[in-house]
């Protein structure tokens, strides 16, 4: 931020481009000297100077000749002259009073030089795996990471991670703070901790889109096209609960069951029963209704189900079964070290025997699957770490493939390839063989498209991850494979202990969909008797610091 002006780079072309968050409307600043900043990284911006990264250099440009302007809205900045110079190349660049923060991916640390001297002062460890940017605001330093899908806040001084917010979209590459309009600018509270201050991250990547080409044989062609925007990110720490909040979603999601029989059958006593949303840390259910047929609602282990009842289903009846749910969903990120869990009280003996048994054909008591247990944590007993390092494992061992079916654990290691619910079973299996309590969670994603609002979205396959259990704590999330995106690492976290706006909780620990009848008949599944259609409805973006604060 520059003057109080929002100041981008985009670095394909070198612009210097001004942009107005409210209404989008951008100016470019250097139109005539654009060249010299092609293929620029990190932007850093003060009163007297504009600073950037290029290759393995830093550069600072003075504001005092009339070298860059563009009309209307000149920006006038010196020849850019070296400041310092780092062994591999240097990807964003932060200012506070006497020093110069640089991050570097290929080194993996924010290099602090003195900005008197161009020194090297010292030297921060990234907190994430991928291209980082920095900004300093109200004595932190700000990181966005490209791959974690992250923003950290870290201390200035010894780069300790205080929190961290997972962002709304993927590859953010900027970051920055800016005033509200309705806020003294200058006020010592202006600051983001009490929202007086919004955060915006830039993002830039591919997406793809069906382009029509009227000329080709087959005009309709599957192809990608740059997406890069500025948007706000929204966070709401709570540190005595060690999470933080970010972007949320007002969601209108439905589940509808089409009883759809495949062969004659005649059922009484019928009985159909669905999971309901459940309310968490970061989901909210505003209301539930039901679709086609009458549902009391019953708690079932701590989780709502619809409850569904028929005194005879006949022959070849149709009908309709389901409900539908407004749902806020918030992006949740959980900020423990190890050392929050090392007085960690034991599990409980009712846990034990709910947790960690093979109550789900886990494959626990097959040679594979216990040599993998004992090599996945090795010697290590912190259960975070333990966590973290059978999920390494697991990384390295299976890579991702949609199967026919979901084998059990020992196949789906043994095959080295496996679907999200095959994860889930070999994560499982091999954390509660190492005596942490863990349990399924999910079955479906939003479509990832915030963008397309009041437009119904479905998911095209449904998705399950877990929790573990950290007594004295409570249940943390872990996705299954997402985070599964490096051969061999090292892999994000983004995921471990945290989950984005667009999963949806239903039914933790439970059966998500369960039917029983008195004529009900041996090896006839639920996919037998009805054919499911579900529907998302992104209706509005939400803060969290809105909704939390009420």
């Amino acid at each position: 931020m520059l003057d109080r002006r929002l100041i981008a780079l985009e670095s394909v072309r070198g612009y210097l481009a001004q942009v107005e968050p409210k209404t989008n409307n951008t100016t470019i600043l250097n139109g005539l000297h654009a060249a010299d900043w092609v293929g620029a990284s990190g932007l850093a911006a003060e009163d007297e100077a504009i600073w950037f990264a290029k290759d393995q250099s830093v550069y600072k440009c003075d504001r005092a000749s009339s070298t860059f302007s563009s009309y209307p809205n000149p920006l006038q900045l010196s020849v850019p002259v070296e400041f310092a110079r780092l062994p591999y190349s240097a990807n964003g660049i932060a200012l506070d009073g006497d020093k110069v923060y640089v991050s570097c991916e290929k080194s993996g640390y924010i290099h602090v030089f003195d900005k008197a001297s161009g020194k090297p002062v010292s030297k921060i460890a990234q907190p994430g795996i991928g291209i980082e940017n920095l900004t300093v605001e109200e004595g932190a330093l700000w990181v966005c990471d490209r791959a974690e899908q992250t923003v950290f806040c870290l201390d200035l001084e010894t780069g300790k991670v205080q929190f961290s917010a997972l962002t709304p979209f993927g590859s953010p590459t900027g970051i920055t703070f800016y005033p509200q309009e309705n806020g003294p600018e200058n006020s010592p509270e202006n600051g983001p901790e009490n929202g007086k201050s919004v955060c915006y991250i830039s993002y830039a990547d591919k997406e793809a889109y069906i382009r029509d080409d009227p000329n080709a044989a087959d005009p309709l062609q599957l192809t990608l096209r740059d997406r890069t925007f500025i948007h706000p990110l929204f966070i709401h720490h709570i540190p005595e609960k060690k999470q933080t909040l970010s972007n949320g979603y007002l969601i209108e999601l439905s589940y509808v069951e089409e009883m759809l029989p495949l062969e004659e059958l005649s059922l009484s006593g019928a009985e159909w029963r669905i999971a309901l949303p459940a309310d968490t840390p970061r989901q909210k259910v505003r209301q539930v209704e039901a679709i086609g047929h009458p549902f009391t609602d019953e708690i079932q282990n701590g989780q709502r189900v619809a409850v569904f009842k028929f005194d005879h289903i006949a022959p070849y009846q149709a009908g309709l079964v389901g409900w539908r749910a407004l749902i806020e969903m918030y992006s949740i990120k959980y900020n423990l070290a190890p050392e929050d869990v090392e007085n960690s009280p034991p599990l409980s003996e009712d846990f034990k025997a709910a947790y960690l048994v093979d109550d789900d054909e886990l494959s626990m008591e097959t040679p594979i699957i216990r040599a993998a247990a004992k090599a996945a944590v090795g010697t290590e007993t912190n259960l975070l770490r333990k966590m973290l390092k059978i999920r390494n494992y697991v990384y390295d061992q299976l890579s991702y493939g949609i199967q026919p079916k979901i084998d059990t654990p020992d196949i789906a290691l043994a095959r080295g390839t496996a679907s999200c619910g095959e994860y889930v079973g070999i994560l499982l299996a091999l954390t509660r063989l190492n005596g942490i309590a863990c349990r399924t969670i999910g079955r479906y994603k939003c479509p990832q498209f915030p963008e397309k609002k009041n437009l119904p979205l479905e998911p095209d396959f449904n998705h399950v991850w877990l929790e573990f259990y950290a007594p004295g704590i409570g249940w943390l999330p872990m996705e299954s494979n997402v985070d599964d995106v490096i051969d061999q690492g090292p892999y994000p976290t983004r995921f471990f202990m945290g989950l984005a706006w667009y999963h949806t909780e239903l039914g933790k620990g439970i059966s998500f969909a369960k039917f029983k009848a008195k004529g009900w008949p041996e090896g006839v599944s639920l996919g037998d008797f009805a054919i499911n259609h579900i529907h998302f409805t992104i209706l509005e973006e939400l803060n969290p610091e809105e909704s939390y604060s009420q």
